[in-house]
């Protein structure tokens, strides 16, 4: 049965609305979240964002509804709204199964105010039994028909623009978007993938390589790791559509992947830009590594993007756009033969001082400076002082002179790929 979403009668019951103990849906809305994420399990394993942002809306919205067909006003309008919501949380990852619990359990707590403030407006009777006129009677039992009816029709919106929706993001051109991609990586031939795409293949492009870390929910043992990360990397997903549109071309999943931009349109400037904004929409800080390649060498130039990303991690590098060019002599030093053993061997004399390589390691992966580097090993700067000077003592390089510093970088690099 689907309820008609034509308007009837409001219906009213010992002089005053059914629907009164709902029309403070905001404030009732808040109240049910509350009762939702203690009670209902799907909902207890979402983010703080989705709690308070997608389930609140979700809540509100049917509260909403229910006092408008209690009241026979406004229904065709409201069912829209909550059509375009739904879209709006299957884009963002919100599981069904948890909207169709708020739901169930929202006209739950609402049937229960519903029928509580019906018995409070009853007279009572000299022995103290309630008495109930027929006319509300008649409004009782029409109220009950009503509330089937409304949830008959909130499912089945819900889920018809949920399942579109999900629909349309795996839609053919996006699979061909993805396959483009691929292909490009791939150094296939892409002329008749990108004409179905509608996409103009550019001459260059920046290829970038993305390294996006867990969100702190995702380690959260009481959230649903896979639906935190999920919405992180949508996130990601429609700012990089917000900011390129269609000219970007990317693979990414939920802990990175590569991305194409054609060089025409951006500069190093803007690109840091973008990983910046990127990382604002993560919520988590991205680092990126790029190189700038003709089309017929994107291949090679991802896999050294990579290979750089790769190198950056291991130097415990900051978060940021990282350039092939000014890398270039460090992604040198990670090819392997005779001259990364002999500079990964300088740092041996350190086997024995953990203290003193990562205090060198920190240093140098935050630019030199002494103060940063001691508040993150949470010692004074004068013990940074101290450990510098040992490390000059023990391995022959001043780390605070030019020549010794590039020697222990150096160092670091290849040691960072020794029994690679």
């Amino acid at each position: 049965m689907v309820a008609d979403s034509s308007a009837q009668p409001g219906l009213t019951i010992a002089g005053a609305p059914i629907s009164s103990p709902l029309k403070d849906v905001w404030a009732l809305s808040r109240q049910m979240v509350g009762h939702f994420v203690e009670n209902v399990a799907p909902c207890g394993t979402l983010p703080g964002d989705a709690i308070h942002g997608d389930v609140t809306t979700i809540t509100r919205m049917n509260l909403e509804f229910a006092v408008s067909m209690l009241d026979g006003t406004d229904i065709p309008d409201k069912i829209e709204r909550l059509k375009d919501a739904a879209a709006q949380w299957a884009r963002e990852g919100v599981p069904i199964d948890t909207i169709h619990h708020a739901i169930h359990e929202g006209f739950k707590i609402g049937l229960e105010l519903v029928v509580s403030g019906t018995a409070a407006r009853q007279r009572k009777t000299g022995d103290g039994t309630m008495t109930i006129t027929l006319s509300d009677y008649e409004a009782l039992m029409g109220g009950a028909e009503r509330v089937v009816g409304m949830l008959d029709t909130m499912t089945t919106a819900v889920s018809m623009a949920y399942v579109r929706e999900l629909r349309a993001v795996v839609s053919e051109h996006h699979t061909a978007v993805h396959t483009l991609t691929s292909a490009l990586l791939g150094g296939h031939p892409t002329s008749t993938m990108a004409r179905e795409c509608g996409i103009e293949i550019a001459d260059t492009y920046r290829v970038l390589a993305l390294a996006i870390p867990p969100h702190p929910e995702e380690s959260n043992p009481i959230l649903d790791a896979k639906v935190v990360a999920r919405r992180k990397l949508r996130r990601v997903q429609a700012e990089l559509a917000t900011r390129c549109g269609d000219t970007a071309l990317s693979l990414l999943s939920i802990d990175g992947g590569t991305l194409l931009i054609p060089a025409d349109t951006t500069d190093d400037g803007p690109l840091a830009d973008l990983v910046s904004a990127l990382s604002h929409a993560a919520r988590v800080p991205i680092t990126a590594t790029v190189v700038t390649a003709g089309t017929d060498t994107i291949p090679t130039a991802a896999d050294q993007a990579h290979q750089l990303l790769d190198m950056v991690a291991r130097l415990h590098s900051e978060p940021a756009l990282y350039r092939f060019d000014d890398l270039a002599l460090e992604y040198q030093l990670t090819r392997p033969g005779p001259g990364r053993e002999y500079l990964g061997s300088l740092l041996d004399p350190l086997d024995h001082h953990p203290e003193l390589l990562d205090t060198l390691q920190t240093h140098i992966a935050h630019n030199l400076n002494r103060q940063r580097t001691a508040r993150l090993l949470h010692v004074h700067t004068n013990t940074v002082d101290y450990r510098l000077k040992r490390i000059g003592q023990l391995t022959g390089f001043d780390p605070t002179q030019a020549s010794g510093l590039w020697y222990l970088r150096s160092a670091l690099v290849a040691r960072s790929y020794r029994g690679a």
